[in-house]
């Protein structure tokens, strides 16, 4: 097999135990532990909160770093900190120290997020390698997947939440040995222009609203992302379907990226993205108006096939404006997209537990969606650099 996906392979499997075991196994496992009375709506918001609060502190960190390196230093380190928060979730009951391990969660899923992206990238325009990342954050649908069926799996075998954060962390050793050993080490200290592709930095007025926009996407994502469980399980006749939903989100965002690719190639990035931002308020909206398990499904399906394209779209984007050093401005995007996931989950998990529902919060996410895509539209029928990456259909 070409080296090319070994290396896009090491950042998948690095995708499925930052993103999908340290991250997003607290959302199938949420329900299991309000049911079991050491979590509430609002303290499960707050845990929410505080992991992507630790997201975008790394999110800074990979922003301000230009040593290759030390970057992959860090990458390996994140590895160890996602296994090793997973298992300090199972270690203690105290909310407090529950807060510190989900914001080390945050923190490994930054270094496969961001710093993994920035040294595939890297790698791949060294070696004159077609620049796109879709097998690498492939990993972050099957992650969310896997997660959501090794927890319906264990709670067939009657096992308590504690239990399962501790098979979650030893499954997570075995993902870390492929991403630690398939990411060769980068052979320069410091990133430079030797990809042979020059940096084109666009407007400042550009980079504005592309934040906005990614600050509302990440507003939009992170509520269905954190709850769509939880929702899910309180719906009339749908108890026991929650897990089921979270496995068809992940299942439909793992083939999205290479289809969004695709899509980017013969319409350009930002028409792109604003079309998976349109789709995925729509998907937000379909629970609200529709109940049966089919409309559920459906909004599952649908979510996880366009947050994750967004991400991936905006990311490559950043990357190729960037060649030289990517991921300084995939670290800047990510800060706008983080602040909205701190002030999001902790929002509505009290907006939850004071009307006992999650639809104020859906609407409030389906709107911020909607808003992204306005302000990507503005983009493209006003900025020069909109209209010149659009034209290049990659």
């Amino acid at each position: 097999m070409p080296q090319r996906f070994y290396v896009l392979l090491a950042g998948f499997f690095s995708q499925l135990l930052c993103l999908g075991v340290a991250r997003f196994a607290y959302t199938p496992l949420l329900p299991l532990m309000q049911q079991q009375n050491v979590l509430d709506d609002a303290s499960g918001g707050y845990l929410a909160a505080v992991n992507y609060l630790g997201y975008m502190a790394g999110a800074l960190l990979a922003a301000s770093l230009s040593n290759l390196k030390l970057k992959d230093t860090l990458y390996r380190l994140g590895l160890i900190l996602a296994v090793l928060s997973t298992l300090g979730m199972a270690l203690t009951d105290n909310v407090w120290l529950w807060s510190f391990w989900r914001f080390v969660a945050g923190l490994s899923s930054a270094c496969s997020m961001l710093i993994a992206s920035g040294l595939i990238m890297h790698w791949l325009l060294s070696h004159k390698q077609r620049a796109e990342l879709g097998i690498h954050f492939a990993g972050l649908g099957f992650g969310i997947a896997l997660a959501a069926v090794l927890v319906e799996l264990m709670l067939s075998l009657q096992l308590d939440w504690r239990a399962q954060w501790q098979y979650l962390a030893l499954f997570g050793v075995v993902l870390a040995i492929p991403a630690w050993l398939w990411l060769p080490k980068p052979l320069q200290t410091t990133l430079t222009r030797q990809t042979g592709v020059a940096d084109t930095p666009p407007a400042k007025r550009f980079i504005r609203l592309m934040l906005a926009s990614y600050f509302c996407a990440g507003y939009g994502y992170v509520i269905s992302a954190t709850f769509i469980v939880t929702i899910v399980e309180r719906m009339p006749g749908l108890t026991g379907s929650g897990n089921l939903s979270f496995i068809i989100l992940g299942l439909a965002a793992a083939p999205a990226v290479l289809l969004w690719d695709l899509i980017a190639r013969k319409t350009g990035y930002l028409k792109a993205i604003m079309l998976a931002l349109l789709a995925q308020s729509a998907a937000i909206l379909l629970p609200l108006w529709f109940s049966s398990l089919t409309a559920v499904l459906l909004s599952a399906a649908l979510f996880g096939a366009t947050f994750v394209g967004v991400v991936s779209l905006v990311l490559t984007m950043a990357g190729r404006l960037y060649p030289s050093k990517p991921a300084k401005l995939m670290g800047k995007m990510t800060l706008a997209y983080g602040s909205a996931q701190v002030i999001a989950p902790a929002l509505t998990g009290y907006l939850a537990e004071a009307t006992s529902q999650y639809d104020i919060g859906l609407y409030l996410a389906a709107g911020f969606v909607a808003l992204g895509a306005l302000l990507i539209a503005v983009l493209i029928t006003t900025d020069n650099t909109a209209q010149q990456l659009d034209a290049a259909k990659t």
